[in-house]
């Protein structure tokens, strides 16, 4: 009851004191390329629904058919308003309405797609008995994933068999451990990732 308070609460005033920032990003992305603003993608929620994620678009119409892994620092789908916003985390802001929504939360693991989802084992799958996030433990740690990926030789091999598990037992380790003050570490924890 105290998480879901908080996230209304967060996700509410975020929305409102962000809405500036908000109007600004929206003119860069629709003035860079053509397309929607926001880019929705279905993602896995609690208790293994779908549920449409949503972002600031950071890539050109139509890259998801080229492949769901973003690998390296300079993959050429992403624009140059995709670049800064994704550097800062900005084109995930429009996850405080998926908060609002009640399909996340501010902190808890976060949505992967159905096609990774479907090889989790049935530990892994506990992840999914609790509301997604817009950060986690995870997040911070693997901050540079896409450097990771572009380093290896098979990307999406490497992103299964390494990335992923590392992920989720992470979450796990979380999960065994909840609480309110934790959570709030993760944010701030969060922050000084995306700014230092």
């Amino acid at each position: 009851m105290l998480k879901r308070s908080f996230d209304i609460f967060f996700s509410f005033f975020g929305l409102i004191l962000l809405s500036p920032l908000f109007l600004i990003i929206a003119v860069l992305v629709k003035a860079e390329s053509k397309g929607p603003v926001i880019y929705r993608q279905t993602r896995v929620g609690k208790n293994d629904l779908d549920f449409e994620v949503l972002k600031f678009r950071s890539m050109r119409p139509g890259s998801e058919s080229k492949g769901l892994l973003t690998v390296g620092g300079k993959d050429s789908r992403i624009t140059k308003t995709g670049y800064f916003i994704r550097k800062y985390k900005l084109d995930e802001l429009p996850q405080l309405i998926n908060v609002l929504k009640g399909e996340m939360s501010i902190v808890g693991p976060r949505p992967e797609v159905r096609k990774y989802v479907l090889l989790y084992d049935e530990n892994q799958k506990q992840v999914l008995n609790v509301k997604p996030g817009i950060t986690d433990i995870a997040s911070i740690k693997y901050k540079n994933e896409n450097e990771l990926l572009e380093s290896s030789d098979n990307p999406e091999e490497f992103y299964i068999k390494e990335i992923m598990p590392n992920k989720i037992k992470m979450n796990l380790d979380y999960l065994s451990d909840r609480s309110f003050f934790r959570d709030i570490k993760v944010i701030l924890n969060t922050l000084k990732a995306v700014f230092t």
